[in-house]
């Protein structure tokens, strides 16, 4: 016979169990409680996307964007132009997890490495001819070249980049699986900040010297 102290401890047992078991509605971002919500953006970002618009005031033109169709005004790296579809831009994205950008390169347009701390990325080469890439956290390079037609995938959180390898231009799609995924760009997160990295800091990281360290942040006008 099971005594009931032991009983007790069985009990205790598959609740700890319970608790602390990482079930995939634990670790999702949690479904949205309504039909939609489109964000009221002269309201202050909340933790969880912006305070939806009174629905009085929602119309069709809400659930709609164009601001793909042509070439972006956000300059990222060398040679490239973005143009982005995310909630502070296409209000109707708010609290569904979702974003999109669109990609323009130069020939030899190269977006550097980055990170997306929020989202996955996945894209569709439109045009052109581009080598992509990212680093895995046992630092291995899974990289390559695409052409019109192919898709790629970024695992969330990883170092990526993009470079126009074609003799002409070229243009991707890319959806995120977060409505406002953020980027980290490498060379800025460390050359580039306000204040700076403490040379110390970065003549460690890369064993070089100052006048290298120095040298670096002058391209970057730090």
């Amino acid at each position: 016979m099971v005594s009931p102290s032991s009983s007790a401890y069985q009990l205790l047992f598959c609740l700890l169990v319970l608790v602390f078991t990482p079930f995939p509605s634990h670790s999702a971002d949690p479904d949205p409680l309504q039909d939609f919500c489109v964000a009221d953006l002269n309201a202050t970002l909340s933790d969880n996307g912006y305070p939806c618009k009174p629905k009085s005031q929602v119309t069709s033109e809400d659930f709609f964007f164009d601001g793909l169709i042509k070439e972006g005004n956000v300059n990222i790296g060398t040679g490239v132009l973005l143009a982005l579809a995310d909630v502070q831009s296409f209000p109707g994205l708010n609290t569904l997890g979702l974003s999109m950008i669109r990609a323009d390169f130069a020939p030899g347009g190269l977006i550097p490495p980055h990170t997306h701390p929020r989202a996955s990325e996945t894209g569709v080469v439109i045009e052109g001819k581009l080598l992509v890439g990212f680093v895995t956290t046992d630092n291995v390079l899974h990289s390559k070249v695409l052409n019109a037609g192919q898709m790629f995938l970024f695992p969330r959180g990883l170092v990526h980049f993009a470079l126009n390898v074609g003799e002409g231009k070229a243009r991707i799609l890319v959806a995120f699986d977060s409505q406002l995924p953020g980027i980290a760009l490498v060379p800025t997160s460390l050359f580039a900040t306000t204040p700076p990295v403490p040379n110390q800091v970065l003549t460690k990281t890369f064993l070089v010297g100052d006048d290298v360290i120095n040298e670096i942040k002058s391209k970057f006008g730090a």
